[in-house]
């Protein structure tokens, strides 16, 4: 431990780096149920690229392991701590270094949040769509080394397809420099994806290059009220079916529209087993919106309300936003699921996850990005309660299980983590395991980033 403080100081200043172990524990863990988290033996909240080139210097020379952190919003325990390790927090590194309306990117430091480049680059009339639930705290780092998702992935994508290149400094403190700033590019294997959704377990990313788009007009929204999750799945389906392209799709079951009433007296009748909203962000929207209230009618809507400008759009939307504050006020405890399904077995995906949830006496509400079928069963449970801590743990695996048998995966966008590591073995099967596990032996052959993450 002195060893590494003092070789640690060599290169840093005192601010970057906290021993005090009641503020390092802060720092070692995610939003993750079910984690384990160890003691870090320091937390360094490094300024520059070199800074960060001589953390990893100074890992690798001692063998210690090195866990990178930005703001701890994520849902797997990816950056959960291991025990005597380096914390690599990367929330000082907040520059947003560059943006250009000519091509169409921003260049930053990975402590930048979503939120503030949305708006710096809105100043520009300029679009960055990955909009994670948490886009007022996440950073953009972190969304990289989750492939984060949001609201907007039906019609924009997730952000695998706005990261064009990245800076990384490796395990032995190298700096790799991959993709580009170019609207094509095919030059070489493409490093820059396979950094992405990584966890941090291959590299530090220090720096990105971000795509960036025109910012579309303002969204308008539909609300579309069903007797059952079954109608308002058939509703999605024929809304992609018909060659629609909302800007947002989403879906809000029984539970959770009862779990936004009582928190927020939202109003919404008690019949309402299904709520889905959809947008659009054309010039032009009110036809697109009629013609999805028409798709919602016909599938079985018992009230269909398009807004007609940006505030009722707004009022509708905050339904949807409120879903995990008012899940979490169930109980004392959440387990929120990243299970993501093909959109014609999202109905099967709902209803499997109520059967499940009867089962195991549970309150588990589904709130869902349906136009690409990612679903988010959030399991309510007291966790001072062993048992039902028991079967809300069982029921989570249930869960999991259900959306591979129906061809879907383990999660869409937040990651695997410590929460998940056996169940991404058993999707990619062993040929695909072994070659994983190959991927992170070249780039960190000590075994020293992130350790304990993914497999």
């Amino acid at each position: 431990m002195d060893d590494l403080l003092s070789r640690l100081r060599e290169g840093l200043p005192a601010e970057a780096l906290i021993t005090d172990p009641d503020v390092t524990a802060s720092y070692a863990n995610d939003m993750a149920s079910f984690c384990d988290a160890g003691t870090p033996a320091v937390v360094v909240l490094p300024r520059t690229v070199e800074q960060v080139q001589h953390v990893m210097r100074t890992a690798t020379a001692l063998r210690v392991p090195v866990v990178p952190q930005g703001a701890r919003t994520g849902l797997s325990g990816a950056a959960n701590a291991s025990d005597g390790c380096i914390v690599l927090s990367l929330t000082k590194m907040d520059r947003i270094l560059e943006i250009s309306p000519v091509d169409r990117i921003a260049v930053v430091e990975p402590g930048v949040i979503n939120a503030v480049l949305s708006r710096a680059v809105g100043e520009h009339g300029l679009y960055y769509p990955p909009d994670p639930s948490s886009w007022e705290m996440c950073t953009i780092g972190g969304n990289i080394g989750t492939a984060s998702g949001g609201l907007c992935c039906v019609k924009y994508g997730v952000t695998a397809e706005y990261v064009l290149g990245l800076e990384v400094v490796l395990a032995d403190g190298r700096l790799l420099s991959t993709g580009r700033r170019t609207a094509k590019g095919v030059a070489g294997y493409d490093l820059t994806r396979l950094f992405v959704g990584s966890e941090g377990s291959l590299g530090i990313v220090v720096k990105a290059v971000l795509a960036l788009r025109p910012k579309p007009p303002q969204q308008l929204v539909l609300a579309a009220e069903f007797p059952s999750a079954a109608t308002a799945c058939e509703a999605v389906c024929a809304i992609m079916e018909r060659g629609h392209t909302p800007s947002l799709l989403e879906i809000m079951d029984r539970t959770t529209i009862r779990a936004v009433n009582k928190m927020a007296q939202m109003g919404l009748p008690d019949t309402t087993e299904a709520l889905l909203l959809a947008a659009f962000d054309t010039p032009d929207p009110a036809p697109d919106l009629a013609a999805v209230g028409e798709l919602c009618t016909a599938a079985g809507a018992t009230q269909v309300v398009p807004a007609e400008d940006a505030a009722e759009s707004e009022m509708l939307l905050q339904a949807r936003r409120l879903s995990l504050t008012a899940l979490e006020a169930v109980k004392t405890a959440t387990m929120i699921d990243d299970v993501c399904v093909p959109r014609s077995r999202l109905g099967a995906m709902l209803d499997g996850t109520a059967a499940i949830a009867e089962k195991y006496d549970l309150t588990i509400g589904v709130c869902a990005h349906a136009g690409d079928g990612n679903t988010h069963p959030v399991v309510c449970f007291d966790h001072a309660d062993a048992d039902e801590s028991r079967r809300a743990r069982e029921s989570f695996d249930e869960i999991m299980a259900l959306g591979l048998e129906l061809g879907g995966t383990i999660t869409g966008e937040h990651g695997v983590g410590v929460l998940k590591k056996e169940w991404l073995a058993r999707e990619l099967g062993p040929v695909g395991i072994e070659l994983q596990r190959g991927i992170k032996q070249t780039f960190d052959p000590l075994g020293i980033l992130n350790p304990g993450k993914l497999f």
